[in-house]
């Protein structure tokens, strides 16, 4: 089993990556495509999805969202693509923050997650997963991140910041103006 590959970016797509590793080329399915570029060398955490009628490699720019994606394909109900599909719309940090506070309002935004599927999925991993940092109510975050997305910052950029900005209890507003100063020095 492949637990991660070192190479070099060659073909980027909206939903998949190809990685050359040692005269290899390995294609693999990603969550955030905006997370990777073009001929960027680096590290990607891989996990191999083969099934009765399907077979593919699934790419992670960072291991918790690889460990987030473990975990979710293990909920009744929700497939590999399927968790894919959810953390294209988030980060592992809100996910589980999500997941902790029993949101699953804010579970039902991301793609192929109906209420059933919400609900079992914090059913199955409330209290499974090792949270980090309390970071505070995820719909704040998440209210953050459309707020910055309106000023046309990069969604890389802003889940870069959003996902390193712990603020318990902080409001919304604290929590954009934590997160422009961040980006701002991003710019610099």
């Amino acid at each position: 089993m492949l637990a991660y590959i070192k190479g070099k970016i060659t073909r980027l797509s909206e939903d998949s990556v190809e990685i050359e590793c040692g005269g290899l080329g390995y294609e693999a399915l990603i969550s955030h495509p905006d997370r990777f570029k073009l001929e960027a060398e680096g590290k990607f955490y891989v996990y191999e999805v083969s099934g009765e009628n399907e077979h593919y490699l699934a790419a992670f720019s960072s291991k918790e969202e690889k460990d987030v994606f473990l975990s979710l394909i293990k909920v009744k109900g929700i497939g590999p693509k399927t968790a894919l599909n959810a953390l294209s719309n988030t980060t592992p940090e809100l996910l589980i923050e999500a997941i902790r506070s029993n949101n699953t309002s804010y579970l039902k935004k991301l793609p192929g997650i109906g209420a059933k599927a919400a609900s079992q999925i914090v059913l199955d991993l409330h209290g499974s997963l090792v949270f980090g940092t309390e970071k505070g109510n995820p719909k704040q975050y998440d209210e953050a991140r459309e707020a910055l997305k309106a000023l046309k910052f990069k969604v890389k950029d802003i889940d870069e910041v959003l996902s390193n900005i712990s603020l318990p209890g902080a409001s919304t507003e604290e929590i954009i103006r934590e997160a422009l100063k961040r980006l701002r020095s991003l710019k610099k």
